[in-house]
């Protein structure tokens, strides 16, 4: 169970290495105008929710403790920006604010996964 607890981990890094890295490869463009949400951003996002309530589930499996109120926080997080990079990934131009919110808010979510415990 520990091999597969641990390649749900490694997925899910990638997973925010999608997102995050999509949002960092496009700050000079926020800053212009012209950043867009591109299909890693909206894969890494999903990536993300899949492996997350995976985790989740091989952890009670394996009967680790699992803090429900911090996975709630998380996915509450990933589902407002999955919502946000769906809705406005066809769009040529996202507003700085909205495209700032979704890096800011992965951010926090990374922050929220390693400093509370």
């Amino acid at each position: 169970m520990d091999v597969l607890i641990h390649l749900f981990v490694g997925l899910h890094i990638i997973g925010i290495a999608s997102l995050l890295g999509g949002f960092l490869t496009q700050m000079k463009q926020m800053g212009q105008g012209t950043a867009r949400f591109g299909p890693a951003m909206l894969h890494g996002a999903l990536i993300m929710l899949v492996t997350g309530v995976a985790l989740v589930g091989l952890n009670q499996a394996d009967d680790n403790a699992v803090n429900n109120v911090k996975i709630g926080i998380k996915m509450a997080v990933l589902i407002v920006i999955l919502a946000l990079v769906y809705v406005k990934r066809d769009e040529e131009r996202i507003d700085k604010g909205v495209f700032g919110a979704v890096g800011l808010l992965t951010t926090a979510n990374v922050f929220i996964a390693v400093l509370w415990t």
